[in-house]
This record gives C-alpha cells, structure tokens and sequence, in this order.
C-alpha cells in the first residue's frame, strides 16, 4: 500500500521545483486542452464535415468523458499507483492529439476528444494526489497547491489565445499537435521524476459492478446537462437518458452499500472537510468557471471582436487569477483555509456584480477592469483553498479517491450551473438579439454573484483552523 513512507524517496526540499514543475505542466495541459479548441472550431467544422448540431460534441465530448471518468481514475490512482496513471494519463493525451491531428473524420475528431476527457480524468487525480503525498500538510502543499492552481487557471484564460495565433498560422490541427510534445514530454519526466508505485498489501480490485455503474450513470448525467438546452429537456433522447443515469446510479449506491472493496469508501463522506468542499467545487464551476461563457458572448457578440481579440480580452483575468492563486497561498498560512475561502468569494460576489453594471452597448474594456479584477482575485483564492480543504486531514492511500471526488463535483456543478445559467439568460428574452442577449447576460452575472453568495455560507461549513 502507498504510505507516506514511499516519498522519503523523493526530491530533497531543494529539488521539489522540478517535479513540481511538472505537476504544474500537466494541470496546464488539462486546462489548455479544455479551451483551446474553441477558437479552430470553425476550420475543423468546415473541413471535416461537421453539421452545425454536431460541431458542439467536439467540445461536449471531451466534457462528458472527463466528468464521468474522474471518480474511477480517482480509485484507481490510489490501487494502480499515481505516477503509473499520471504517465498513462499523459500518454493517452499524446496519443489521441496525434491522431486528432491527423485525421479529418468528424467521428473520428469527437472520438480524440472523448479519450483526451478519459485521460484527463486519470492525469487529473493523478496530478493532485502526486501533490498531497510529495508535499507534507502545511505550507509547503499549499504552496505547491498555489502553483499548481496558477497554471489551470492560465491554461484556461490562455487557451483562446494560443488557439487563436496557432490556428491562424498553422491550422486547425495545430490544436491538437501542439500537445504530443508537451504530454510526451510530462510523460517522460513523470517516469523518470517521480517515486516508483511501491506494491500495495490487499486487493488492487476496483468493484467489477460499482466501477462501469458510477462512470456510466454519471457520464449519462453530465451528457445529459450538456445535450438537454439544444434537444430540449422533454425530448425522448433526453429523458431516456436521464432515467437511464438515475438507474445505474442507484446501482452504484446499492452496489457500494455491499461490497468488501467500495469504489468510494463510506468513510470519506464522514469526512466534514471533504464533503463540504465538494458543495465548494460544485458551486465554484457553476459561477466562476460560467463567466467566461457570458463574458465570450459579450466581446463578440455585442462588441464583435474577433477570435484573437477575444483571446487577448482573457490575458488581464488569466493573469490576475493567478495572483489570486498565490494570494490564496499566503493567507491561508495567516487566516486559515476556512476564513480565506469566505473572503474569495466575497471578493468573487463583489467582483460578478461590478461586472454586469459595466456590461453596457458602449462600454470600453477598462471599465470592466474593477470587475475583473475582484473576480479573478475572488476566484484564483477560492480555487487554491478548496483544494486545500478537499486534502487535509486525508489519509495519503485515499488521497486519489478524495481528488475524484472533488474534482467529479467539479464537473457536474459546471454542467449543471452553465445549463441553469444559459436558461436564467434567456428569460423575458427568447431571441438573445440586440438588446436583448446584452440584457440576458447582465442577468447571468447578476445570478453569478448571487451563487457565489450563497458558497459563503457553505464554507462556514468547514472547521475552524485550528481543527482543520
């Protein structure tokens, strides 16, 4: 079994920058991957035959894939090893990128997408387990968390920019080739960097029912947040769906409930900090992780600019949710997780409301500064301290299990809230023209800082600093 032991092996403190590095690196490409295709949608959707319905799947099919695996790669990081998934992980992102470049099939591109989600959900864990065991409790994991943070936010906000200029000058395939260096590379160093997985005592078995019930009935779910705003909620396609993901979910729950070797262990949902930052990673993609959505609406639709401009637009919030990540780092040590959790999304729940008040036909870029910049300090401290709060107190063998949990809420709240969010828009305004779509994304920020009010009460739900 994995102990803490297993990584007296590693690095000396005066070497930890290296793997870390890395660790970093491979959050970068997860984020990255999620955001860069946006801009080469058009190229992709003309030259490989897309029709306008199906155009979408290129990104909903990495969305589904990702969500649904994140709770068996969680597991199996903990039974296989971490570096051995953090390199297969990495591999499988190498891998589908080439052929994505390559090929020009429409299948064959949504198909790439949904192995790039199914290695993310490896990588993902993986990644932050690596981190939690490495890095001792304290500052140091913070540290590193704020790090690591850093560079999922810049993958994020930078992926509409480096798409832009990659496009531009290469193509549309350039999207994808751009990662079979950098995921070979991270694939490397991941072998050659980190502690051998040390032999585990017991069963390496992940439930053979448990396992296929969790990823399928909550893939189903998360295709069907994404699916459900085109086809309709009434549709036979999604209702079949849903009832068939309630289905094997209950599966899971009643499979769980008997087995000798559980996919999730009960125990972790008695762990208060856990649970609670779920509810914190649920809610934070659902409003933070929604605004660049509406924002993406408002420079193109209602300013029209173009894709490059808009990717230009995102450099001030990439770079200033990144301070906010290491802002996080800092007053985490003075203040506690609990504490500096309440006072980002303060900051967020300021920062969303000045925002849609300068969201206006004639406004120019810096007055949305004050906006942006409340909101991405907001947003860079939350996402830091949730993570610390998902990992402290977790014994290192669950580590990955916790991961997958936290990070699967992650998912779904942003499926869930991004649904939710295009609905509330749309009220009063069905056509989103005009006046219209401007009013339609005031609405949504408005509604952004009124959840990310509310993820100030369930913070309090976390123990006091000196208990966590």
């Amino acid at each position: 079994m994995s102990t803490v032991k297993e990584y007296a092996a590693a690095p000396s403190r005066q070497r930890l920058g290296l793997p870390l590095l890395f660790l970093a690196a491979a959050q970068l490409v997860i984020s990255l991957d999620y955001s860069i295709v946006y801009v080469a949608l058009p190229g992709m959707g003309a030259e490989a035959g897309f029709s306008d319905q199906n155009l979408q799947w290129v990104v909903s099919a990495y969305v589904v894939a990702n969500g649904g695996f994140l709770l068996l790669g969680g597991r199996v990081t903990d039974l296989l090893g971490r570096r051995r998934m953090f390199v297969l992980g990495a591999l499988l992102y190498a891998g589908s990128s080439l052929i994505g470049g390559l090929s020009e099939s429409a299948g064959v591109l949504v198909a790439v997408r949904a192995v790039q989600g199914i290695g993310g959900a490896l990588l993902f864990p993986a990644t932050l387990s690596l981190i939690n065991t490495i890095y001792a409790e304290g500052p140091g994991r913070n540290r590193a968390l704020a790090v690591w943070g850093a560079a999922g936010a810049g993958g994020l906000c930078f992926g509409s920019l480096l798409g832009g200029v990659l496009v531009e000058a290469f193509g549309w395939p350039s999207v994808f080739f751009v990662n079979v260096p950098l995921a070979g590379g991270i694939a490397l160093a991941g072998r050659l960097l980190f502690p051998a997985d040390g032999p585990r005592a017991g069963s390496r078995h992940v439930g053979l029912m448990g396992a296929p019930a969790a990823t399928g009935g909550i893939s189903l779910m998360v295709f069907v947040l994404v699916y459900a705003p085109e086809a309709g909620w009434g549709s036979g396609s999604v209702v079949g769906c849903a009832v068939l993901s309630l289905s094997l979910l209950v599966l899971f729950f009643v499979v769980e409930s008997r087995s000798r070797d559980p996919l999730v262990p009960a125990r972790l949902f008695a762990h208060r900090g856990l649970v609670v930052a779920m509810g914190v990673t649920a809610l934070f993609s659902a409003t933070f992780s929604s605004v660049p959505y509406f924002l993406t609406l408002y420079f193109q639709s209602v300013h029209g600019y173009s894709a490059f401009g808009t990717g230009l637009a995102f450099l001030v919030p990439a770079v200033v949710v990144a301070v906010g990540t290491q802002v996080g780092e800092r007053a985490v040590s003075v203040f506690g997780a609990r504490r500096m959790l309440v006072g980002g999304m303060v900051l967020g729940t300021a920062g969303a409301t000045a925002l849609g008040l300068a969201l206006t036909h004639d406004g120019t870029y810096p007055m949305l500064l004050p906006g942006i910049v409340l909101l991405g300090l907001g947003q860079g401290a939350a996402w830091t301290g949730m993570w610390i709060a998902a990992s402290t107190g977790i014994a290192p063998g669950d580590q990955g299990i916790a991961s997958g949990m936290a990070s699967t809420t992650l998912q779904v709240g942003g499926a869930v809230g991004l649904a939710v969010l295009i609905a509330v828009s749309r009220l009063g305004s069905p056509g989103l023209s005009g006046e219209g779509l401007l009013d339609g994304i005031r609405t949504a920020l408005f509604a952004i800082a009124a959840g990310i009010c509310c993820g100030v009460l369930l913070t309090l739900g976390l123990r006091r600093p000196a208990a966590a």
